[in-house]
């Protein structure tokens, strides 16, 4: 297993981000839950769910960490978010690139796909919420994390926008912003059901 100090630096490093999401999806899992996390990074999230649900699979755009989760003992597939996946899962976890980035702030290496959520700070996101419902279960659960930077309420229009209802369901004051995760699952009043 790969600790945290073997992390290259092109795949991005553990931080508050990631423990939140870790914390939150750890009181969501379920023992019988398909778990998939999309954009898994080192694998930290995904490899603290193991053992802890049915299945536990990630992906990955970028080569050097699908390395990383995989050295964690985590099954990934190198894949743009979901791209070529099927589904279904209960459980799908994200922890996007949500830093507002301008082109020319731009660095070119794999580590931006971590951290450049393009002009607003929701490009992946926006792709994520419009495509989530495609490989989520019925009644399957969204765990997102976003920040201040990236405003959350934009964020929970886009889920309500793909018929999805959201809130908050921790925080995490930092220095210059508030991290969230948002919740989001199918409106079953929508659906009439």
């Amino acid at each position: 297993m790969m600790s945290d100090r073997e992390v290259p630096d092109q795949v991005y490093f553990p931080a508050e981000d990631s423990y939140l999401l870790l914390r939150a999806a750890l009181r969501e899992v379920r023992p019988t839950d398909r778990v998939l996390e999309v954009g898994t990074g080192s694998g930290y999230v995904a490899a603290g769910l193991l053992g802890r649900a049915a299945a536990v699979v990630a992906t990955d755009i970028n080569p050097h960490a699908v390395e990383c989760a995989r050295a964690r003992g985590v099954a990934t597939v190198r894949t743009d978010l979901f791209a070529g996946l099927s589904g279904p899962f209960d459980l799908i976890l994200f922890n996007p690139p949500y830093l507002p980035t301008l082109p020319e702030e731009r660095i070119d290496d794999w580590l931006e796909y971590a951290l450049d959520g393009g002009p607003t700070g929701r490009a992946a996101i926006e792709r994520f919420v419009a495509d989530a419902g495609r490989v989520l279960s019925p009644f399957g659960r969204v765990l997102l994390l976003v920040s201040s930077l990236t405003d959350p309420g934009a964020v929970r229009e886009l889920f309500a926008r793909e018929g999805f209802v959201s809130f908050i369901v921790d925080e995490e004051a930092l220095e210059g912003e508030t991290l969230y995760v948002l919740r989001a699952m199918r409106d079953l009043c929508r659906m009439g059901l």
